[in-house]
């Protein structure tokens, strides 16, 4: 689907290498936990401490690796586009690796993760398909591929691309595209995965304490956590 036929917002657009790479000063000033931590706090599916080894995909500023690591997962390699977001990253120190590359062709060793992960990312890819296909590669016999994302509902709903402040002040957009759940289940199925679980983020009193002028949109959808299986 086009997110173009939703867009209320009317911001100019860039990639997402470059939108990244300006956005990183302020990113963890922006993006709340409540989006995509407070999601993966209530999977039930993955016994995160029995992880050994996880492969974070589009791992950007070190978020979810850094909760990963309070869980107890001991070795996480991360990839990612945005050399500025790496360097962060890196600062953060959660990761056993991190380096420069695709989340659909990370270049990362074949089934060699217990858990692959990803988060707020699958709305930069133009199509599905090619990132369950390589976290399948990425994942041993057993393994999970968690994914958090922005819920298609609320892109349809607020007309919201994701976007940021840029330092000269303007809004800029980077590059959305809206996948439906059904999107995600036909890429999940047709690469081998077997979904475990799956829970959806609403607007309550936990993002009105944070955006306390989204009221409007109490009750809707914002983000969703998928936990997929390879059998």
């Amino acid at each position: 689907m086009d997110f173009t036929t939703f867009d209320k917002r009317g911001y100019r657009t860039v990639d997402v290498r470059a939108g990244y790479g300006e956005w990183v000063s302020t990113y963890e000033d922006t993006v709340e936990d409540v989006m995509d931590i407070a999601l993966l706090d209530r999977l039930r599916v993955p016994d995160w401490a029995a992880v050994r080894q996880a492969a974070d995909l589009g791992c950007g500023t070190g978020r979810t690796g850094r909760w990963l690591r309070e869980r107890g997962v001991a070795s996480i390699d991360g990839v990612d586009l945005t050399p500025e977001m790496l360097d962060v990253a890196r600062r953060r120190g959660a990761h056993r690796s991190l380096a420069e590359a695709d989340a659909t062709d990370t270049g990362l060793p074949d089934a060699t993760y217990d858990l692959v992960i990803c988060s707020l990312i699958d709305e930069h890819l133009g199509e599905l398909p090619p990132l369950y296909r390589e976290a399948f590669r990425l994942a041993r016999p057993g393994g999970l591929f968690a994914v958090v994302s922005f819920h298609p509902h609320f892109i349809m709903t607020s007309g919201m691309p994701t976007h940021f402040t840029s330092r000269s002040g303007e809004d800029l957009a980077i590059t959305t595209n809206l996948h439906l759940i059904s999107d995600h289940v036909a890429a999940a199925l047709g690469a081998g995965w077997q979904l475990a679980e799956l829970r959806e983020g609403v607007v309550g009193d936990e993002w009105l304490a944070v955006k306390p002028q989204w009221e409007r949109y109490r009750g809707h959808p914002v983000s969703a956590a998928y936990v997929w299986r390879r059998t």
